[in-house]
């Protein structure tokens, strides 16, 4: 598949890559200084962009089979509106289908209670928490689009790739010890998987172990 990947600088994008480059994927990286990206893999292109401009992107991203969204909100980012602007770059493409990093705040952890709301969410990741539930409803009022939201467990970590994780739509997934997480490569081969084998159209789904 040709993949378009935004973030390649974050933590899920460089899995992401990993990942794709394992399963033999193409893949073209958007960024705004490339220089700053080391490039060495032959199924790797680097090309400058931003995503507030729709109608750059749409260049970049025609002919694609998938854009994948791993950009990470900063503090203080309009990111509904930036959201609809990646949204509406993706149209004018003409590329389907559009997988996008959410956030954890959003996700349950009981029926109708949010991460977010709760004592123990630090007060410093509220706002962004906030944003990338904004941009959730953005997304849920998309029909054009065969888009997925995949939002992580609360700690991404170095560990292992074992290619097996637990998933859910709305609900947090903890294990036996309540511990909430997984591996940047675990998370990165349920990105791909999905990408392979949707199983989430025009969902939110998260993973965990």
């Amino acid at each position: 598949m040709k993949i378009i990947l935004l973030g390649i600088s974050t933590t899920p994008g460089r899995a992401v890559l990993n990942e794709a480059l394992r399963r033999e994927h193409t893949v073209t990286a958007i960024a705004r200084d490339p220089a700053n990206i080391q490039q060495s893999d032959p199924r790797l292109r680097i090309e400058q962009g931003e995503i507030a401009n729709p109608a750059q992107m749409a260049k970049l991203e025609r002919g694609q089979d998938v854009v994948v969204n791993a950009l990470e909100p900063a503090p203080g980012t309009n990111f509904a509106d930036l959201t609809r602007k990646l949204i509406d770059g993706v149209e004018r493409s003409g590329v389907r289908r559009l997988i996008t990093i959410g956030g954890t705040g959003s996700l349950e952890t009981s029926p109708g209670k949010l991460l977010m709301d709760t004592p123990e969410f630090p007060t410093a990741w509220k706002s962004i928490a906030q944003a990338q539930y904004t941009a959730l409803e953005v997304y849920r009022g998309v029909a054009t689009l065969e888009w997925t939201m995949i939002s992580p467990p609360i700690i991404i970590d170095s560990g292992k790739r074992t290619a097996r994780y637990r998933t859910a739509t709305e609900q947090l997934i903890k294990n036996a010890k309540g511990e909430s997480h997984i591996s940047a490569a675990d998370f990165a081969c349920a990105i791909l998987d999905e990408i392979e084998h949707p199983n989430f159209i025009r969902q939110r789904f998260t993973v965990g172990y």
